[in-house]
């Protein structure tokens, strides 16, 4: 059983990989700043509502042995057509922002080396080159040892920052009071807490690779194991960071900056004014490592789910020797719009952030609802579909994501009458 666990261990951990980043280091963080602890039992709230959408990546890959793409083109080809507009309309936006982020960390961490434009040639011809040269194998390695160090440096930092108290100034103090300008953050943070629901497939489509190149196809419960070490270990990061944020920067009375070299800097400058200089290191390499496995892991996902998507919208594609070519398409595409909107928001890393993680917010619930069908498919055996008490949760997170979606969605409207 350990023999085999450790062969089935990696689709989650690439998954944690692409989930702490921007929800984690930026959201989470901005959550703990500006609100303090307030926010706890939401993020863990978020976390349980969205567990079984992504849960059911996994689940049925492993169930079915084919990717939750083909899972869509068993409820008809409108399911297929439905997440490749959904994909494109987020796409983008996704990749432009996690790597907004990334460039505007090594930014602040190597000041005056590179332009900002020169940091995300340099960022996207790393991330190129390690996808398509590595592949799986060399994205399973990089991501597992990049959480590892993620994982020890953030706890090192937590408990030092825990050691120093919570001690905010009085004067600086806000509360979560559910205002509209609460909410609307309340809704970015959701987005990507822990990680859009998009991730769900890339995860199912990873499944599948891990089984392709170990020759290994996991039991349920192993597979199952893998990703909830992810996604437990992704929910303790969530709160870590928010820990880090309300420890070390709220009722500070200092706002961050929109501009992603700016707002790296006050991060890491807060921090260790709090904690001490000799946590730069350790904050430093936290954030980078996060930011850089998230980037990575996002450019390998999106063209490697748009592939069969495309081969299923146009079929006289779908063969062996457009695949290669496929990919390359659309990580050209990914790569070029993406680099656009970075460019264009080049100073409003912020504003770019929430626009991003409140798209993704909005998609949700139509996600969440795929996944939920083709994991109860006449193809899926009831043994290898969720159990009851997973599937009221399932119906629970649908009526209460549908629900905020709904309301911001109304809200958003009505601004403009």
């Amino acid at each position: 059983m350990k023999k085999n666990f450790w062969k089935a261990l990696g689709p989650g951990i690439i998954w944690a990989g692409a989930a702490v980043g921007v929800s984690h280091l930026v959201q989470s963080t901005r959550a703990g700043a500006g609100y303090g602890f307030d926010l706890v039992l939401i993020v863990i709230l978020i976390n349980i509502l969205k567990y079984p959408f992504f849960e059911f990546g996994p689940r049925y890959a492993i169930a079915s042995g084919e990717s939750l793409v083909h899972g869509y083109l068993r409820l008809g080809k409108w399911a297929v057509w439905l997440f490749m507009a959904l994909t494109l309309g987020t796409m983008f936006t996704i990749q432009a922002t996690v790597t907004s982020v990334t460039v505007g960390i090594l930014s602040s961490v190597f000041p005056g080396i590179l332009s900002f434009q020169g940091w995300i040639v340099l960022v996207f011809a790393l991330c190129i080159f390690i996808v398509a040269i590595g592949k799986y194998k060399a994205l399973d390695r990089v991501v597992k040892a990049i959480i590892i160090i993620l994982s020890l440096s953030t706890v090192i930092a937590v408990l030092a920052a825990s050691a120093k108290g919570f001690n905010p100034n009085p004067d600086f103090m806000v509360r979560f009071t559910w205002k509209a300008s609460d909410l609307a953050f309340l809704i970015a943070l959701a987005g990507w807490m822990p990680s859009a629901i998009d991730i769900s497939v890339w995860h199912s489509m990873w499944t599948i690779e891990k089984i392709k190149n170990t020759g290994y196809k996991p039991k349920l419960s192993e597979s199952l194991l893998d990703f909830k070490i992810g996604y437990i270990g992704t929910t303790v990061l969530a709160l870590c960071f928010l820990a880090l944020g309300a420890l070390c920067m709220y009722g500070t009375g200092i706002n961050f900056a929109n501009n992603g070299t700016e707002f790296s800097t006050q991060f890491f400058n807060l921090y260790t004014t709090a904690i001490g200089k000799w946590a730069y290191p350790v904050i430093a390499l936290a954030a980078t490592a996060t930011m850089f496995s998230t980037t990575l892991t996002v450019m390998d996902a999106y063209p490697r789910v748009m592939k069969p998507v495309t081969q299923i919208i146009i079929p006289s594609l779908n063969k062996p020797v457009y695949e290669k070519y496929i990919s390359y398409f659309w990580l050209t595409i990914l790569i070029f719009i993406s680099f656009l909107i970075m460019t264009a928001f080049a100073k409003e890393m912020r504003v770019l952030v929430d626009i991003a993680t409140t798209l993704s917010f909005i998609t949700a619930p139509i996600l969440g609802y795929l996944n939920y069908k083709a994991v109860t498919g006449k193809n899926i055996s009831p043994e290898h579909q969720p159990g009851i008490s997973l599937k009221i949760m399932s119906i629970i997170g649908l009526i209460v994501l549908n629900a905020f979606a709904i309301y911001f969605l109304s809200r958003f409207i009505l601004r403009f009458f």
